[in-house]
């Protein structure tokens, strides 16, 4: 399922994750043209296809289709298991773009009935009534009853159009709700989307998305205060919207969207909804997240290639299924060519300590960069993924992420291309990913400019059909 879309025109959208007695349920936004559906109001419903071991799946029924005349749009929200029924916190957009919210239950995860009053709650005076979604609902263990959080935007604030918060509301029963003081104002010019919250080894973890891209903040206790990592997303920005569930004991599975382009690569800016993408979360020991592939998800592959490459360079010098690339000066590069389309790569990196003397200090000596092209024609050509050693930063074509620390340590990359999407995996804590549907070339070409790296047990696999 890593990558997979509806067919025709229908795309992923918003995904809501949920774990209960051993089925990982994955509901999320059918998405129709972009967005487009209902005159552009979005005419999103929910779908669902479950899985037990997130390698056999299963479609499931629509949970919540669109079957009033008010609906425009069934929007994201939240699955709640409590007193033997599932409940489902979700918002409507109704035909004047004010948000509310409904909710839905079932006996059996698989069949949902949408409760009265439907709608049962809209914002409170104060709130913008166009940012009232998104509902994510968990049990006070401390005290008894539960908390709501919603995306909100408060009207009257100090800087306008910065008020986007996350509303709180409590209940002590699922049925009514008080509004609480908000629980969090991260700042950001738009409301924050989608919030995800749970707990994990003694810390809470709050999730929300600013401009589709997902941010986290962690505390010690359920409300706050509210800490903000030094870096606050655990993948590339164009894992849009990811929320989380458990799998299993001490596993969390993200699952987010990643747009479709439309027009060229340098300007065309990613459609809303796309293909579904999977993360296997990963807690550090400082508490902190990140983001690696699932094993269970990783595409099907034929026996490795050869590793027949084309030094292009003096110092670019390869060795059995290693190449060492001596560029602490200038550039090096080594090719591969006649590669298929679809591919995993897989390779360890050692980079080599910089140049020690007595009379120059080793930090002196700035590590340059190493990466790959792919899917090249030349070496002008082809996707380009950049790790930048001193910055702690890679690129891949156009997107990057950022304090990727222990680049200046062994790590490994895995890399999966699949259709036009480039997905990247580093030292199984960090990911990027985008698309590249203008580069169709057959080569590949490793090189190291102002750096000294060497790769080991470089793989490449063709992706099996």
């Amino acid at each position: 399922m890593q990558y997979w879309k509806p067919d025709g025109a229908f795309f992923v959208g918003d995904c809501i994750p949920f774990w209960h007695e051993g089925v990982f349920h994955l509901f999320y936004l059918l998405d129709e043209m972009h967005h487009q559906a209902l005159g552009g109001m979005g005419g999103h419903k929910w779908a669902q296809m479950t899985t037990r071991d997130l390698v056999h799946w299963e479609h499931q029924p629509l949970a919540l289709p669109i079957d009033q005349p008010f609906e425009r749009a069934i929007c994201t929200g939240s699955l709640f298991y409590q007193g033997g029924q599932y409940h489902i916190f979700y918002a409507t957009r109704m035909p004047d773009w004010q948000q509310k919210l409904s909710r839905a239950v079932s006996d059996d995860c698989i069949h949902f009935t949408k409760l009265q009053p439907n709608p049962f709650a809209e914002p409170p005076p104060g709130y913008s009534p166009l940012h009232f979604r998104d509902p994510v609902v968990f049990a006070d263990e401390e005290n008894g009853g539960y908390h709501m959080i919603v995306t909100s935007m408060l009207e009257e604030w100090p800087l306008p159009g910065y008020g986007g918060c996350l509303a709180h509301l409590t209940s002590p029963d699922l049925q009514s709700w008080q509004m609480q003081e908000p629980l969090l104002v991260p700042g950001f010019d738009d409301a924050p989307e989608c919030p995800d919250y749970f707990v994990w080894n003694g810390w809470h973890y709050l999730l929300f998305s600013n401009h589709l891209a997902t941010h986290y903040r962690m505390a010690r206790h359920p409300m706050g205060p509210w800490l903000r990592p030094a870096v606050d997303s655990f993948d590339g920005a164009l894992a849009r919207v990811m929320k989380t569930a458990a799998f299993g004991d001490d596993r969390r599975i993200g699952a987010a969207w990643l747009g479709t382009r439309s027009g060229d690569l340098d300007e065309g800016k990613p459609q809303w909804g796309g293909n579904l993408l999977l993360r296997e979360i990963v807690q550090l020991a400082d508490g902190t997240l990140g983001a690696k592939f699932p094993v269970e998800l990783t595409p099907a592959c034929a026996p490795p290639l050869p590793l027949v490459l084309q030094p292009l360079t003096a110092h670019a010098v390869q060795q059995e299924t290693s190449l060492h690339l001596q560029a602490q000066e200038g550039l090096e590069a080594a090719l591969i060519g006649g590669l298929p389309q679809d591919l995993r790569i897989r390779f360890d990196v050692t980079p080599s300590p910089a140049p020690v003397s007595a009379s120059v200090p080793a930090p002196i000596f700035s590590r340059g960069s190493f990466g790959l092209r792919l899917r090249s024609e030349s070496f002008t050509t082809g996707c380009v993924l950049t790790f930048y050693l001193a910055e702690e930063r890679v690129t891949l074509q156009h997107e990057a992420i950022g304090a990727v620390s222990g680049l200046d340590q062994p790590f490994g990359v895995e890399i999966v291309t699949y259709g036009d999407i480039i997905d990247v995996c580093i030292d199984n804590r960090r990911c990027i990913v985008n698309r590249c549907p203008q580069q169709q070339g057959a080569q590949l070409f490793f090189f190291a400019h102002n750096a000294d790296v060497t790769l080991h047990n470089i793989q490449i696999e063709p992706l099996l059909a």
